[in-house]
């Protein structure tokens, strides 16, 4: 195993180390380990992380939904700042082998009809994106105004929209 995996991929790393403890744990001739609950948090540590990064990315998709929904405060830098650093956080935890367990459709297909059902008189709302208007690498890319012109469905970026 690479020295450097534990730094660079905590979850493959938890995920592997579980693997060879379950495999000492059957050749184990040492009652007093508590093998099956060793292993687990050692996994839980990936797992963690794993969830930490699923959730802030969520937390910048609504970010960018209420920006979108909100054009009249567009320019609120404390909306903009969160975003900002909602990616960036993403960004720094996000490793590799995460990328196949993110679902971003499933995170905006929930956050799509939390917000319709919400705000179900306005049209804005219900004229939202059916699927996911963003790919992990385009959230992680951190590039608020292709981000905004992804959801908006615009072909470039208006030019009142910049964010930088």
């Amino acid at each position: 195993m690479p020295d450097d995996l534990y730094d660079r991929d905590i979850l493959e790393w938890s995920e592997r180390q579980a693997a060879a403890l379950r495999d000492i744990a059957s050749d184990e001739k040492h009652g007093d380990v508590d093998w099956p609950r060793v292993i687990e948090e050692i996994q839980g540590v990936g797992t963690a992380q794993l969830n930490d990064v699923r959730g802030i990315i969520r937390q910048a998709m609504m970010a960018l939904l209420v920006i979108h929904l909100d054009w009249k405060n567009l320019a609120r830098p404390d909306r903009i700042l969160e975003l900002a650093c909602l990616l960036d956080d993403a960004g720094e935890q996000f490793t590799p082998s995460m990328k196949q367990r993110i679902d971003l459709n499933t995170m905006w297909h929930r956050l799509r009809e939390r917000t319709i059902r919400n705000s179900s008189d306005d049209p804005r709302c219900r004229a939202l994106p059916e699927h996911c208007p963003w790919t992990l690498e385009a959230l992680l890319a951190n590039d608020h105004d292709a981000l905004l012109v992804a959801l908006a469905g615009w072909p470039v970026a208006p030019a009142t929209l910049t964010l930088s």
